[in-house]
């Protein structure tokens, strides 16, 4: 009998840990909605955020904008599932020595991503929210100077 609780115990405790690391593993998958090109336009013109899938544990991404025939690109991206942990890595032209800068995801959803780097200057929050399969709001805060800020950007999916 006690063998038999046992081997039950061991079995739901096994079951729990592979349900539990799947999940952890497929977080990454939750982010396959940001795949595709998509615009932002503003009284500047308009910015272009263009997202690929790299492998089962990565996106890359970059920031950029069209004028005339130039292309002139503000950050490149990279979204990475590592072990149990999600990271928006973003590296800026000009900024941080040109060095990633990691934040960590703290939620994970079909319709939201939301990663945070609470030593980061600004922005110390940045959010994708999938509004439908064509649009998505992404959005940066936190504070700088002692002051709370907010930048929020509209995108439509081009391709």
């Amino acid at each position: 009998m006690k063998t038999g609780i046992k081997l039950l115990i061991a079995v739901v405790g096994v079951t729990i840990l592979t349900a539990w690391t799947t999940n952890q593993l497929n977080d990454i998958t939750k982010a396959d909605w940001l795949v595709g090109t998509w615009e932002n336009k503003n009284q500047r013109g308009s910015m272009y955020e263009t997202w690929n899938k790299v492998s089962d544990k990565e996106l890359k991404g970059k920031s950029y904008m069209v004028k005339e025939k130039d292309t002139i690109v503000f950050e490149n991206l990279r979204l990475v599932q590592e072990q149990d942990r999600l990271f928006y890595i973003p590296i800026l032209r000009n900024q941080n020595d040109g060095l990633p800068v990691r934040f960590i995801a703290k939620t994970i959803s079909a319709t939201q991503l939301v990663f945070e780097n609470p030593k980061h200057d600004f922005p110390q929050i940045i959010s994708y929210t999938k509004i439908s399969t064509d649009s998505l709001v992404a959005e940066i805060s936190g504070t700088k100077n002692g002051k709370e800020r907010k930048q929020t950007f509209p995108m439509k999916r081009v391709k």
